[in-house]
């Protein structure tokens, strides 16, 4: 099964179908070595896995509202497509750890508000979110920027191709398809970038080469308001 994202017409049919795709050379090396230089200069509250709540440092915002990154988002999303929120994860051999098979299906908003099909709640960071139901979770889309290489050894995403048109599943039902499926390793060179459905049922596993993996992992909506009455929050 081919990885790669085919060009022209066909990208949006691809990404529906598979749930991911793999899109090389979207940043220059000379723009992720400016947004690195930026990040190292900026005073950042890192977790175990990374940064949460990316969207408030200039440099992540700066690269969200981009050209590269909202033509890609509008042209698979529509023409309102914004980014809400990002992460940026950093695995070393130092700051190594795995992710489990998952599917991403929890939303960041500006307030609470109790409706049919949507939670549990919490509260992270002062910021309200809710898991949301698959209708509205097919209205997002993730781009994840690669600031370094990405092999099969130093925790590369993983991926479990066409799950996302399963909709929300449980946990047994997630171990079941980690079973059947054949999962695929998404290599992807420095400056390259995945697109990715968040229903797609994703892991990653420990750096083994001592070389780090650095991911700036942006999410896009195809509109702030994402069910009426709730509108996303930038997170």
């Amino acid at each position: 099964m081919p990885e790669r994202m085919p060009e022209g017409d066909t990208e949006r049919e691809y990404i529906e179908l598979q749930g991911f795709a793999i899109v090389p050379n979207v940043f220059s090396p000379g723009l992720l070595e400016e947004t690195s230089r930026d990040l190292s200069q900026t005073v950042i509250r890192r977790g175990r896995a990374g940064v949460r709540h990316g969207m408030h440092l200039p440099p992540v915002r700066k690269l969200a509202r981009g050209p590269q990154l909202i033509a890609l988002a509008r042209h698979l999303l529509g023409p309102e497509a914004f980014p809400y929120r990002a992460t940026i994860f950093e695995k070393t051999p130092t700051k190594n750890w795995l992710i489990v098979w998952h599917q991403d299906t929890a939303l960041p908003l500006q307030q609470r508000q109790e409706l049919p099909g949507w939670g549990p709640w919490s509260v992270k960071d002062g910021v309200a979110y809710a898991h949301a139901p698959a209708s509205t979770l097919q209205q997002v889309l993730a781009l994840r920027i690669h600031l370094d290489d990405s092999t099969h050894e130093n925790g590369p995403l993983r991926v479990l191709p066409q799950t996302h048109r399963l909709g929300i599943v449980s946990d047994n039902e997630i171990q079941q398809l980690s079973n059947t499926i054949s999962p695929v390793d998404c290599i992807v060179p420095k400056g390259g970038v995945i697109a990715m459905r968040p229903l797609l049922v994703h892991a990653s596993s420990k750096v083994q080469n001592g070389m780090a993996r650095r991911v700036i992992h942006i999410e896009y909506a195809a509109s702030r308001a994402i069910a009426s009455p709730l509108r996303l929050a930038l997170a």
